[in-house]
């Protein structure tokens, strides 16, 4: 689980430095592997929003933040 979990967080990582440099240059990192039409553009889109679904729905069991049972307000 430990590997899928770091599978998705780099995954996501990469998706979020994909829609910062749209939105900061307007360049898409899909337009390298030809552009959002392309089967592996395609491929990693969907494998860039799997990744976010499942972090979300395993953030509170595989979030070393999140374990913690005490309050450490500061």
């Amino acid at each position: 689980m430990k590997a899928l979990h770091s599978i998705s967080f780099i995954l996501v990582i990469i998706g979020g430095l994909n829609w910062l440099l749209v939105g900061v240059a307007g360049m898409d990192v899909g337009n390298l592997f030809g552009g959002q039409g392309a089967i592996v553009s395609r491929v990693i889109y969907v494998l860039v929003g799997l990744s976010a679904i499942y972090l979300v729905a395993t953030h509170k069991s595989s979030c070393k933040n999140c374990e913690s049972t005490s309050s450490t307000a500061v």
